[in-house]
């Protein structure tokens, strides 16, 4: 084999072990998280500080019994958590993990399938195929809650899809392509594009916490209505995948908000000169991913769950045309060849402008009825 087949094999190789070792430890780190945020101790007695509590649990769900109720559809039963952790990890193919624009007398390079035109798409592509999981799983079980919580599931990810592909719609025109690593190089030659679509970012942020099921928007596995929701009938080794899946998704969508919006690996203070600097590079990409992981789960704390029907309001009323109207004004200032700065102040008009109508008082149902 030539050198770059086997290093795209061991590239491959690391990151599938650092997504499952990873996925693994962030579920310890959302406990200790939770714990923190509750002014409580968590999980502190297997290993020090509770460290090697991920292995422990997941030996104990290796050797749990494989348990498959006798009136559920057994294919798409055991399908659908297959689903969930495949399409989360293929994402991972097109995103570039630190420099990977390589002069000519260097090899060096931190993706796995380099210069791909329409990573963005791909990755967009792919995740959006999570839903089929869900929806799979809570179809199959032949119960109740876990075929409300599909349900749930197919209005939401299908809804909060639209508003987050518009919303990166204004930084695909900015940039000019729909390329991951070219729309870090064009922030590394600029600004960052959250100084010039600080409104597309919000969109985009609201819509991946709904998109990976995340707290206020968790309807579709909601424990106090639907105990666990689609993964009801799980166990062992299946239900595992189902979170493994769910934690890979938040990383994703976590790499996509430094990539589309915070410069990826560029920090203007460190220049990216030699393999040494590309390793710097790959250092700052992962602390500012790991600063949107932990934002992830403080937010599961701090906001109370949505009602279903403010969730699809919010999606419906509220995002699209938002999405919209920002993709219009920035098709507007690129037309007319105005600088991208005068696109900070019309999205911070255009946000509090939703604000006002979003919270402005509207009349009872029963003084309504009345016509009062």
């Amino acid at each position: 084999m030539s050198f770059n087949i086997w290093y795209t094999l061991i590239t491959i190789a690391v990151v599938i072990a650092v997504l499952l070792g990873g996925g693994l430890y962030l579920v310890l780190l959302e406990r200790k998280v939770s714990a923190w945020v509750q002014d409580r101790l968590g999980p502190n007695r297997v290993g020090m500080y509770g460290l090697i509590q991920p292995i422990a649990d997941a030996f104990k769900l290796l050797f749990k019994e494989d348990v498959i109720p006798g009136r559920v559809d057994k294919v798409l039963f055991l399908a659908a958590p297959a689903i969930a952790v495949t399409t989360a990890m293929l994402a991972f193919a097109v995103v570039p993990f630190g420099r990977t624009t390589v002069p000519p007398d260097e090899t060096y390079q931190f993706v796995i399938a380099p210069r791909v035109d329409i990573g963005i798409v791909f990755v967009f592509a792919v995740t959006s195929l999570t839903v089929y999981a869900i929806l799979l799983s809570g179809w199959s079980s032949n119960n109740k809650f876990s075929f409300i919580g599909g349900l749930r599931s197919s209005a939401q990810l299908v809804s909060y899809e639209i508003p987050m592909g518009m919303s990166i719609l204004g930084v695909v025109l900015m940039t000019g392509s729909l390329n991951l690593e070219r729309i870090i190089e064009n922030q590394a030659e600029s600004w960052w594009n959250i100084f010039f679509q600080p409104l597309a970012f919000l969109i985009f942020m609201v819509s991946a916490f709904a998109e990976c099921n995340r707290l206020p928007f968790d309807l579709p596995e909601a424990e106090q209505e639907l105990v666990g929701g689609y993964h009801t009938e799980y166990s062992g080794l299946k239900f595992v995948f189902f979170y493994l899946g769910e934690y890979t998704h938040l990383v994703t969508t976590s790499f996509l908000f430094v990539i589309l919006f915070f410069g990826g690996w560029h920090f203007p203070l460190i220049a990216p000169a030699g393999p040494g600097g590309a390793i710097v590079k790959l250092i700052v990409m992962s602390l500012k991913v790991s600063i949107f992981i932990l934002f992830y789960l403080l937010i599961r704390w701090t906001i109370p769950r949505f009602r279903f029907d403010q969730l699809m309001g919010l999606a419906w009323k509220v995002l699209i045309p938002l999405a919209l109207a920002n993709l219009v004004c920035v098709m507007v200032v690129k037309q007319i060849g105005w600088t991208p700065w005068l696109l900070l102040p019309i999205s911070i008009a255009l946000l509090f402008a939703s604000a006002g109508l979003t919270v402005a008082p509207r009349p009872s149902p029963r003084t309504a009825a009345h016509g009062l």
